[in-house]
């Protein structure tokens, strides 16, 4: 059996479908492509030791995107929508992981995902440091696709 070479997580990109084609898909961490399947206790009758866990759902965590602060772009856009006049458009964004020759190793469609939070972190004159926006989006679910399904973003 073969070895194969281990999976970096650095070489990623971020497109947002339906966004437009100037959308900047540049961030340096993706995180919340994670789901926990809920569960109920249902204690069995006439017999109290034992209790069964039963599935009865699954939730997902905020997708949470940092980059470099943008100061105008479409997906700041979109987030202000939100954020300053609550007007909601809810797009998919497929995340998709790169090998080291560029090519795509794994895609997952994120559907449904709206801003939820948006900051941007600290000023301090001390540090020379990047001024970072950090994107929370509440999405309904997240799956793999097929390489041969994904779709143009544009």
């Amino acid at each position: 059996m073969g070895s194969f070479p281990p999976i970096t997580s650095f070489h990623f990109s971020v497109i947002f479908l339906n966004l437009g084609s100037d959308v900047d898909i540049g961030f340096q961490s993706v995180s919340g492509l994670s789901g926990t399947i809920d569960t109920e206790t249902i204690a069995e009758g006439g017999e109290n030791r034992f209790k069964h866990q039963l599935p009865i759902g699954v939730t997902f965590p905020n997708l949470v995107l940092k980059r470099s602060l943008q100061i105008s772009s479409v997906l700041t856009a979109w987030c202000e929508d939100a954020i300053e006049k609550f007007i909601f458009n809810p797009i998919d964004l497929l995340v998709i992981l790169h090998n080291d020759e560029h090519l795509p190793l794994h895609t997952w469609k994120v559907v449904h995902a709206i801003p939820v939070s948006w900051s941007i972190s600290d000023f301090n004159a001390e540090n020379s440091e990047l001024a970072i926006e950090t994107l929370e989006l509440k999405y309904q679910y997240f799956k793999s696709i097929p390489e041969k399904d994904i779709p143009s973003p544009f």
